[in-house]
């Protein structure tokens, strides 16, 4: 609906925009200055981060069944630094002219429920419980972002595409997080 109001106001004014669209962002500042807060988070690799930590008990994995490889989902993983140079990159596309567009973000190509969690363990050393689950209603089997537009018009090329990248990025920050919590 966004971007088709957005398309619309393109029509009517003279206006352009970019519309990025965003495929499972996960990771977090390299540096530690920030990452994902979410209270309650849905989102795996932080929540397989807060299980690592010891914030949850355990994991579940919604549906085994699935036509993948291993059964469970896959889904495009994008390091949250990659994303915000893909915000620049368009911004300065913007300014240079460009004309309104719409680019997936992603790394084309995806990880399993499963690979993601085994990802988790490996980096941080902990073997926390995985439980199945019902498969959640209207889950996909994949989703992997066509992304090639966004590396060929914004010449976008990704830098923290390996998975235990993200995941080592990701718990450093939930280790910090609770850290803080710990001194507060």
């Amino acid at each position: 609906m966004t971007e088709m109001m957005l398309a619309d106001t393109t029509f009517a004014h003279d206006f352009n925009y970019v519309a990025l669209r965003y495929f499972n962002v996960a990771g977090a500042d390299p540096s530690g200055r920030c990452g994902q807060s979410t209270p309650e988070a849905t989102h795996l690799i932080k929540v397989a981060c807060e299980a690592a930590t010891g914030k949850r008990e355990r994991l579940a994995v919604f549906g085994r069944d699935y036509d993948t490889t291993d059964g469970t989902c896959i889904r495009d993983y994008i390091h949250v630094a990659d994303l915000a140079k893909a915000h620049r990159l368009a911004l300065n596309y913007l300014r240079r002219g460009g004309k309104s567009d719409v680019f997936n973000c992603g790394y084309s190509h995806g990880f399993s429920v499963l690979e993601v969690i085994e990802s988790v363990k490996r980096v941080t050393g902990v073997d926390f419980p995985v439980d199945n689950a019902e498969r959640r209603a209207g889950d996909p089997p994949a989703l992997i972002a066509e992304s090639s537009k966004l590396r060929r018009t914004l010449g976008w090329q990704p830098e923290l595409y390996d998975l235990d990248t993200i995941v080592g990025h990701a718990f450093a920050w939930e280790r910090a997080l609770n850290q803080v919590k710990a001194a507060s």
